[in-house]
Protein backbone atom coordinates (compact mmCIF):
# COMPACT_ATOMS: atom_id res chain seq x y z
CA UNK A 1 0.00 0.00 0.00
CA UNK A 2 1.13 3.43 -0.90
CA UNK A 3 1.24 5.67 2.22
CA UNK A 4 1.13 9.50 1.76
CA UNK A 5 3.07 12.29 2.76
CA UNK A 6 0.98 15.53 4.57
CA UNK A 7 1.93 19.31 4.80
CA UNK A 8 -0.29 19.75 7.26
CA UNK A 9 -3.50 17.64 9.16
CA UNK A 10 -6.61 20.00 10.47
CA UNK A 11 -10.48 18.87 11.19
CA UNK A 12 -12.10 17.21 14.08
CA UNK A 13 -12.12 13.26 14.41
CA UNK A 14 -13.61 10.91 16.86
CA UNK A 15 -11.80 7.37 17.53
CA UNK A 16 -13.51 4.36 17.38
CA UNK A 17 -14.93 2.62 20.95
CA UNK A 18 -11.99 1.43 23.55
CA UNK A 19 -11.09 -1.99 22.83
CA UNK A 20 -10.48 -3.14 26.39
CA UNK A 21 -13.78 -1.85 27.42
CA UNK A 22 -15.63 -3.27 24.48
CA UNK A 23 -14.30 -6.56 25.19
CA UNK A 24 -15.01 -6.70 28.51
CA UNK A 25 -18.52 -5.20 28.05
CA UNK A 26 -19.56 -8.26 26.07
CA UNK A 27 -18.20 -11.03 28.50
CA UNK A 28 -19.48 -9.50 32.14
CA UNK A 29 -23.12 -8.94 30.30
CA UNK A 30 -22.88 -12.54 29.00
CA UNK A 31 -22.61 -13.33 32.61
CA UNK A 32 -25.28 -10.75 34.20
CA UNK A 33 -29.05 -11.48 34.37
CA UNK A 34 -31.00 -9.35 31.90
CA UNK A 35 -29.87 -7.41 28.76
CA UNK A 36 -26.47 -4.64 28.25
CA UNK A 37 -26.47 -2.21 26.18
CA UNK A 38 -23.31 -1.27 24.81
CA UNK A 39 -23.04 2.13 22.42
CA UNK A 40 -19.90 3.21 20.85
CA UNK A 41 -18.54 -0.26 20.57
CA UNK A 42 -15.40 -1.44 19.00
CA UNK A 43 -16.60 -2.88 15.17
CA UNK A 44 -12.76 -4.86 15.22
CA UNK A 45 -12.18 -8.16 14.81
CA UNK A 46 -10.80 -8.74 18.32
CA UNK A 47 -13.94 -7.80 19.71
CA UNK A 48 -16.12 -9.81 17.37
CA UNK A 49 -13.74 -12.60 18.34
CA UNK A 50 -15.41 -12.28 21.66
CA UNK A 51 -19.00 -11.73 20.34
CA UNK A 52 -18.66 -15.16 18.60
CA UNK A 53 -17.18 -17.24 21.62
CA UNK A 54 -20.29 -15.68 23.57
CA UNK A 55 -22.41 -16.76 21.16
CA UNK A 56 -20.80 -20.36 20.88
CA UNK A 57 -21.90 -20.70 24.53
CA UNK A 58 -25.88 -19.74 23.78
CA UNK A 59 -25.69 -15.97 24.64
CA UNK A 60 -27.82 -14.25 22.40
CA UNK A 61 -25.86 -10.78 21.07
CA UNK A 62 -27.24 -8.62 18.68
CA UNK A 63 -26.60 -5.58 16.77
CA UNK A 64 -28.68 -2.99 15.96
CA UNK A 65 -26.87 -0.01 14.09
CA UNK A 66 -24.07 0.86 16.04
CA UNK A 67 -25.51 -0.67 19.27
CA UNK A 68 -24.71 -3.70 20.56
CA UNK A 69 -27.41 -5.98 22.58
CA UNK A 70 -26.17 -8.73 24.81
CA UNK A 71 -28.81 -11.22 26.13
CA UNK A 72 -27.40 -12.32 29.22
CA UNK A 73 -27.38 -15.75 30.95
CA UNK A 74 -26.56 -14.88 34.52
CA UNK A 75 -23.13 -16.52 35.93
CA UNK A 76 -24.01 -19.75 35.47
CA UNK A 77 -26.12 -19.45 31.90
CA UNK A 78 -23.31 -20.61 29.61
CA UNK A 79 -23.43 -23.59 27.54
CA UNK A 80 -21.42 -26.05 26.06
CA UNK A 81 -19.84 -24.42 23.08
CA UNK A 82 -20.49 -26.80 19.74
CA UNK A 83 -16.60 -26.69 18.90
CA UNK A 84 -13.59 -25.11 19.25
CA UNK A 85 -13.69 -21.51 20.52
CA UNK A 86 -12.06 -19.05 18.20
CA UNK A 87 -10.28 -15.99 19.99
CA UNK A 88 -8.76 -15.17 16.49
CA UNK A 89 -5.80 -12.58 16.82
CA UNK A 90 -7.30 -11.40 20.52
CA UNK A 91 -5.23 -11.88 23.46
CA UNK A 92 -7.35 -10.29 25.50
CA UNK A 93 -10.11 -12.79 24.62
CA UNK A 94 -8.27 -15.48 25.48
CA UNK A 95 -6.89 -14.75 28.69
CA UNK A 96 -10.10 -12.84 30.10
CA UNK A 97 -12.29 -16.18 29.27
CA UNK A 98 -9.81 -18.71 29.96
CA UNK A 99 -10.87 -17.38 33.72
CA UNK A 100 -14.42 -17.44 33.33
CA UNK A 101 -14.23 -20.99 31.27
CA UNK A 102 -12.16 -22.25 34.41
CA UNK A 103 -15.59 -22.44 36.87
CA UNK A 104 -18.07 -23.89 33.99
CA UNK A 105 -18.91 -27.09 34.64
CA UNK A 106 -17.73 -28.07 31.03
CA UNK A 107 -15.34 -28.86 28.82
CA UNK A 108 -14.14 -26.63 26.52
CA UNK A 109 -11.05 -25.84 23.89
CA UNK A 110 -10.17 -22.07 23.27
CA UNK A 111 -7.40 -21.07 20.91
CA UNK A 112 -6.81 -18.81 18.00
CA UNK A 113 -4.76 -17.69 15.08
CA UNK A 114 -1.12 -18.70 14.35
CA UNK A 115 -0.21 -15.62 16.36
CA UNK A 116 -1.84 -16.42 19.52
CA UNK A 117 -0.53 -20.08 19.45
CA UNK A 118 2.71 -18.56 20.18
CA UNK A 119 1.73 -16.23 22.90
CA UNK A 120 2.41 -16.76 26.44
CA UNK A 121 -0.43 -18.48 28.35
CA UNK A 122 1.64 -19.91 31.35
CA UNK A 123 0.94 -16.33 32.82
CA UNK A 124 -2.84 -17.39 33.43
CA UNK A 125 -1.90 -20.90 33.27
CA UNK A 126 -0.08 -21.23 36.57
CA UNK A 127 -2.09 -19.01 39.05
CA UNK A 128 -5.39 -20.49 37.80
CA UNK A 129 -3.93 -24.11 38.25
CA UNK A 130 -3.21 -23.07 41.60
CA UNK A 131 -6.49 -21.92 42.37
CA UNK A 132 -7.86 -25.38 41.56
CA UNK A 133 -8.47 -24.74 37.81
CA UNK A 134 -8.02 -28.00 35.43
CA UNK A 135 -6.43 -25.90 32.53
CA UNK A 136 -3.59 -27.47 30.24
CA UNK A 137 -1.57 -26.23 26.99
CA UNK A 138 -2.92 -28.96 24.43
CA UNK A 139 0.98 -29.03 22.72
CA UNK A 140 2.61 -28.82 26.10
CA UNK A 141 3.83 -25.45 25.08
CA UNK A 142 2.11 -23.04 27.32
CA UNK A 143 0.51 -21.31 24.65
CA UNK A 144 -2.47 -21.80 22.75
CA UNK A 145 -4.63 -23.95 22.30
CA UNK A 146 -5.68 -24.90 25.74
CA UNK A 147 -7.87 -27.60 26.96
CA UNK A 148 -10.28 -26.31 30.22
CA UNK A 149 -12.25 -29.04 32.18
CA UNK A 150 -14.69 -28.49 34.92
CA UNK A 151 -13.15 -28.13 38.40
CA UNK A 152 -13.68 -26.62 41.68
CA UNK A 153 -12.27 -23.52 42.53
CA UNK A 154 -10.39 -21.98 45.59
CA UNK A 155 -10.14 -18.25 46.43
CA UNK A 156 -6.45 -17.22 46.40
CA UNK A 157 -4.49 -14.62 46.98
CA UNK A 158 -1.84 -14.05 43.75
CA UNK A 159 1.01 -11.92 43.94
CA UNK A 160 1.63 -11.01 40.13
CA UNK A 161 5.37 -10.57 39.23
CA UNK A 162 3.66 -8.52 36.07
CA UNK A 163 1.52 -5.71 35.61
CA UNK A 164 -0.94 -7.30 33.51
CA UNK A 165 -4.59 -6.30 33.29
CA UNK A 166 -5.23 -9.13 31.50
CA UNK A 167 -3.82 -11.65 33.88
CA UNK A 168 -5.62 -9.56 36.51
CA UNK A 169 -8.83 -9.52 35.11
CA UNK A 170 -8.71 -13.31 34.35
CA UNK A 171 -8.25 -14.01 37.64
CA UNK A 172 -10.98 -11.80 39.18
CA UNK A 173 -13.39 -13.87 36.68
CA UNK A 174 -12.08 -16.81 37.46
CA UNK A 175 -12.83 -15.60 41.66
CA UNK A 176 -16.55 -15.20 40.54
CA UNK A 177 -17.16 -18.48 40.70
CA UNK A 178 -14.84 -19.92 43.55
CA UNK A 179 -14.92 -20.59 47.47
CA UNK A 180 -13.78 -17.57 49.23
CA UNK A 181 -12.32 -14.69 48.14
CA UNK A 182 -9.33 -14.04 45.78
CA UNK A 183 -6.92 -11.27 45.25
CA UNK A 184 -4.40 -10.24 42.82
CA UNK A 185 -1.92 -7.70 43.70
CA UNK A 186 0.80 -6.29 40.86
CA UNK A 187 3.95 -4.58 40.97
CA UNK A 188 2.36 -1.63 39.49
CA UNK A 189 -0.96 -0.96 38.77
CA UNK A 190 -2.32 -1.89 35.24
CA UNK A 191 -5.45 -0.68 33.68
CA UNK A 192 -8.12 -1.24 35.68
CA UNK A 193 -11.65 -1.18 33.26
CA UNK A 194 -12.43 -4.87 34.41
CA UNK A 195 -12.74 -3.56 38.41
CA UNK A 196 -14.65 -0.16 37.05
CA UNK A 197 -17.00 -2.60 35.40
CA UNK A 198 -17.12 -5.01 37.54
CA UNK A 199 -18.88 -3.00 40.46
CA UNK A 200 -21.15 -0.91 38.08
CA UNK A 201 -22.61 -4.66 37.13
CA UNK A 202 -23.19 -5.58 40.73
CA UNK A 203 -19.77 -7.54 42.00
CA UNK A 204 -17.97 -7.16 45.32
CA UNK A 205 -14.70 -5.82 44.13
CA UNK A 206 -12.39 -3.80 46.40
CA UNK A 207 -9.43 -2.17 44.87
CA UNK A 208 -6.42 -0.60 47.46
CA UNK A 209 -3.44 0.74 46.03
CA UNK A 210 -2.09 -2.12 43.96
CA UNK A 211 -4.49 -4.86 45.29
CA UNK A 212 -8.03 -5.71 43.43
CA UNK A 213 -9.79 -8.61 46.09
CA UNK A 214 -13.14 -9.93 44.70
CA UNK A 215 -16.07 -11.84 46.38
CA UNK A 216 -18.03 -14.84 44.26
CA UNK A 217 -21.23 -15.86 43.65
CA UNK A 218 -22.63 -11.88 42.83
CA UNK A 219 -25.47 -11.44 41.82
CA UNK A 220 -24.49 -9.16 38.04
CA UNK A 221 -27.40 -7.34 36.66
CA UNK A 222 -27.40 -6.05 32.73
CA UNK A 223 -26.69 -2.22 32.31
CA UNK A 224 -25.87 0.92 29.50
CA UNK A 225 -22.33 1.43 28.77
CA UNK A 226 -21.17 3.43 26.63
CA UNK A 227 -17.79 3.00 25.37
CA UNK A 228 -15.27 6.25 25.51
CA UNK A 229 -12.77 6.46 22.25
CA UNK A 230 -9.87 3.93 22.62
CA UNK A 231 -7.02 6.29 23.99
CA UNK A 232 -4.68 3.55 22.08
CA UNK A 233 -6.31 4.49 18.67
CA UNK A 234 -5.93 8.81 19.68
CA UNK A 235 -2.64 8.25 20.15
CA UNK A 236 -1.83 8.04 15.91
CA UNK A 237 -3.38 10.65 15.34
CA UNK A 238 -2.03 12.70 18.60
CA UNK A 239 1.11 11.88 17.20
CA UNK A 240 0.15 13.08 13.35
CA UNK A 241 -0.58 16.31 15.05
CA UNK A 242 2.44 16.97 16.29
CA UNK A 243 4.72 15.16 13.94
CA UNK A 244 2.88 17.27 11.20
CA UNK A 245 3.90 20.91 10.33
CA UNK A 246 0.97 23.23 10.24
CA UNK A 247 -1.17 21.01 12.07
CA UNK A 248 -4.69 21.39 14.68
CA UNK A 249 -6.78 18.01 15.13
CA UNK A 250 -9.63 18.49 17.84
CA UNK A 251 -9.96 14.17 19.00
CA UNK A 252 -13.62 14.50 20.76
CA UNK A 253 -15.00 11.96 23.16
CA UNK A 254 -11.50 10.13 24.21
CA UNK A 255 -11.10 7.67 27.28
CA UNK A 256 -8.54 9.34 29.63
CA UNK A 257 -8.50 6.51 32.78
CA UNK A 258 -5.17 7.40 34.27
CA UNK A 259 -4.11 3.67 34.16
CA UNK A 260 -4.25 4.26 30.28
CA UNK A 261 -3.15 7.66 29.68
CA UNK A 262 0.60 7.28 29.65
CA UNK A 263 0.84 8.39 26.52
CA UNK A 264 -0.13 12.02 27.64
CA UNK A 265 2.26 12.63 30.15
CA UNK A 266 4.90 11.00 27.55
CA UNK A 267 4.00 13.03 24.59
CA UNK A 268 3.83 16.20 26.87
CA UNK A 269 7.12 15.24 28.74
CA UNK A 270 8.25 15.78 25.13
CA UNK A 271 7.25 18.62 24.69
CA UNK A 272 3.75 18.31 22.89
CA UNK A 273 0.72 20.54 22.58
CA UNK A 274 -2.08 18.42 23.83
CA UNK A 275 -4.71 20.25 26.02
CA UNK A 276 -7.78 19.07 27.21
CA UNK A 277 -11.37 20.11 27.16
CA UNK A 278 -14.54 19.11 28.10
CA UNK A 279 -13.76 16.69 30.85
CA UNK A 280 -16.36 14.43 31.87
CA UNK A 281 -17.03 10.87 33.19
CA UNK A 282 -19.12 8.40 30.88
CA UNK A 283 -20.36 4.73 32.25
CA UNK A 284 -18.01 5.60 34.97
CA UNK A 285 -14.71 6.37 32.98
CA UNK A 286 -13.02 9.38 32.67
CA UNK A 287 -13.44 11.03 28.92
CA UNK A 288 -12.35 14.23 27.55
CA UNK A 289 -11.18 16.56 23.94
CA UNK A 290 -8.24 16.53 23.24
CA UNK A 291 -7.08 19.32 21.02
CA UNK A 292 -3.21 18.94 19.53
CA UNK A 293 -1.00 21.70 18.10
CA UNK A 294 2.38 20.53 16.11
CA UNK A 295 5.22 20.90 18.03
CA UNK A 296 9.29 20.98 18.07
CA UNK A 297 9.58 17.51 19.90
CA UNK A 298 12.65 16.82 22.41
CA UNK A 299 13.68 13.33 23.66
CA UNK A 300 12.53 12.09 27.30
CA UNK A 301 12.81 8.56 28.98
CA UNK A 302 10.09 6.76 29.04
CA UNK A 303 9.91 3.76 32.16
CA UNK A 304 9.06 2.48 35.55
CA UNK A 305 5.51 2.94 36.62
CA UNK A 306 4.57 4.76 33.09
CA UNK A 307 4.99 1.83 30.88
CA UNK A 308 2.04 -0.20 31.89
CA UNK A 309 -0.18 2.78 30.74
CA UNK A 310 1.41 3.32 27.86
CA UNK A 311 2.33 -0.27 26.69
CA UNK A 312 0.49 -0.23 23.51
CA UNK A 313 1.73 3.21 22.42
CA UNK A 314 5.47 2.80 22.72
CA UNK A 315 5.37 1.71 18.64
CA UNK A 316 3.75 5.17 17.72
CA UNK A 317 6.16 6.93 20.66
CA UNK A 318 9.00 5.44 19.32
CA UNK A 319 8.39 7.26 15.97
CA UNK A 320 7.57 10.55 17.58
CA UNK A 321 10.85 9.89 18.81
CA UNK A 322 12.90 9.38 15.61
CA UNK A 323 11.69 12.78 14.85
CA UNK A 324 12.35 14.52 18.13
CA UNK A 325 15.38 16.32 19.09
CA UNK A 326 17.96 14.19 21.36
CA UNK A 327 17.57 11.06 22.33
CA UNK A 328 14.89 8.87 23.86
CA UNK A 329 15.29 5.73 26.43
CA UNK A 330 12.97 3.28 26.70
CA UNK A 331 13.05 1.42 29.09
CA UNK A 332 11.21 -1.77 31.38
CA UNK A 333 9.14 -2.97 28.23
CA UNK A 334 10.29 -6.59 28.13
CA UNK A 335 6.61 -7.31 27.04
CA UNK A 336 7.01 -5.94 24.02
CA UNK A 337 7.82 -8.95 22.54
CA UNK A 338 5.44 -10.99 23.21
CA UNK A 339 2.83 -8.47 21.73
CA UNK A 340 0.78 -9.37 18.14
CA UNK A 341 4.87 -8.94 16.87
CA UNK A 342 8.24 -8.80 18.50
CA UNK A 343 7.61 -4.98 19.05
CA UNK A 344 11.32 -3.94 19.85
CA UNK A 345 12.50 -5.69 16.35
CA UNK A 346 9.64 -4.48 14.60
CA UNK A 347 9.95 -1.32 15.73
CA UNK A 348 13.27 -1.13 15.44
CA UNK A 349 13.61 -2.72 11.74
CA UNK A 350 10.80 -0.18 10.67
CA UNK A 351 12.71 2.97 11.93
CA UNK A 352 16.49 1.48 10.38
CA UNK A 353 14.20 1.22 7.02
CA UNK A 354 13.05 5.20 7.26
CA UNK A 355 16.50 5.86 8.57
CA UNK A 356 16.95 6.55 12.09
CA UNK A 357 19.47 5.70 14.57
CA UNK A 358 17.90 3.28 16.94
CA UNK A 359 19.74 0.70 19.50
CA UNK A 360 17.56 -1.83 20.89
CA UNK A 361 17.57 -3.24 24.23
CA UNK A 362 16.37 -6.66 26.15
CA UNK A 363 13.66 -4.60 27.41
CA UNK A 364 12.94 -1.51 24.90
CA UNK A 365 14.88 0.57 22.67
CA UNK A 366 17.38 3.72 22.19
CA UNK A 367 16.57 6.49 19.63
CA UNK A 368 18.60 9.46 18.78
CA UNK A 369 16.07 11.56 16.78
CA UNK A 370 17.08 13.75 14.13
CA UNK A 371 14.12 14.62 11.86
CA UNK A 372 17.00 15.71 8.75
CA UNK A 373 17.85 12.04 8.87
CA UNK A 374 15.24 10.52 7.46
CA UNK A 375 13.73 9.64 4.40
CA UNK A 376 11.10 7.26 2.41
CA UNK A 377 11.08 3.64 3.32
CA UNK A 378 8.76 0.36 2.27
CA UNK A 379 7.26 -0.46 5.94
CA UNK A 380 6.33 -3.68 6.78
CA UNK A 381 3.43 -4.55 9.26
CA UNK A 382 4.51 -7.97 10.23
CA UNK A 383 0.83 -8.42 10.37
CA UNK A 384 0.78 -6.19 13.68
CA UNK A 385 -1.93 -3.47 13.17
CA UNK A 386 0.07 -1.22 16.16
CA UNK A 387 2.60 -1.32 13.66
CA UNK A 388 1.11 -0.47 10.89
CA UNK A 389 -0.63 2.21 12.19
CA UNK A 390 2.53 3.85 13.79
CA UNK A 391 4.27 4.01 10.27
CA UNK A 392 1.57 5.07 8.39
CA UNK A 393 1.84 8.71 10.67
CA UNK A 394 5.71 8.53 9.89
CA UNK A 395 4.64 8.56 6.42
CA UNK A 396 2.90 11.97 6.92
CA UNK A 397 5.99 13.59 7.81
CA UNK A 398 8.43 11.88 5.97
CA UNK A 399 8.80 14.06 2.49
CA UNK A 400 9.85 11.12 0.33
CA UNK A 401 7.14 8.36 -0.79
CA UNK A 402 6.52 5.53 1.92
CA UNK A 403 4.66 1.87 1.35
CA UNK A 404 3.52 -0.51 3.60
CA UNK A 405 3.52 -3.73 3.20
CA UNK A 406 -0.09 -5.91 5.01
CA UNK A 407 -1.31 -2.94 5.98
CA UNK A 408 -5.06 -4.25 5.81
CA UNK A 409 -4.11 -5.33 9.41
CA UNK A 410 -5.62 -2.69 10.74
CA UNK A 411 -8.75 -4.13 11.00
CA UNK A 412 -8.01 -5.55 13.84
CA UNK A 413 -8.33 -2.59 16.09
CA UNK A 414 -9.37 0.37 13.54
CA UNK A 415 -11.41 -0.57 10.40
CA UNK A 416 -11.62 2.72 9.37
CA UNK A 417 -8.00 4.36 10.58
CA UNK A 418 -6.91 5.07 6.83
CA UNK A 419 -10.07 6.79 5.86
CA UNK A 420 -9.95 8.93 8.98
CA UNK A 421 -6.45 9.77 8.36
CA UNK A 422 -7.68 11.38 5.10
CA UNK A 423 -10.16 13.32 5.83
CA UNK A 424 -7.79 15.66 8.25
CA UNK A 425 -5.70 15.96 4.96
CA UNK A 426 -8.85 18.06 2.79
Amino acid sequence: MELIHASHLKGTISVPGDKSISHRAVMFGAISDGMTEITNFLQGADCRSTISCFQNMGISIEQKKDTILVHGRGLHGLHTPAGMLDAGNSGTTVRLISGILAGQPFESVLSGDASIQKRPMKRILEPLSSMGADISSIKGSGCAPLAIRPSKLHGISYLSPIASAQVKSCLLLAGLYADGATSVTEPVLSRNHTELMLSAFGADIRSAGTTAAIEPEPKLKGLKIEVPGDISSAAYFIAAGLLTKGSEILIQNVGVNPTRDGIRKAASAMGGSIQTLNERTVSGEPVCDLLVCSSDLKGTVIEGSLIPALIDEIPILAVMAAFAEGTTVIRDAAELKVKESDRIKTVTDNLRRMGAAVTPTDDGMIINGNRSMLHGADFDSYLDHRIAMSFAVAALAIDEPCTMRNAECVTISYPDFYKDLAKLQR
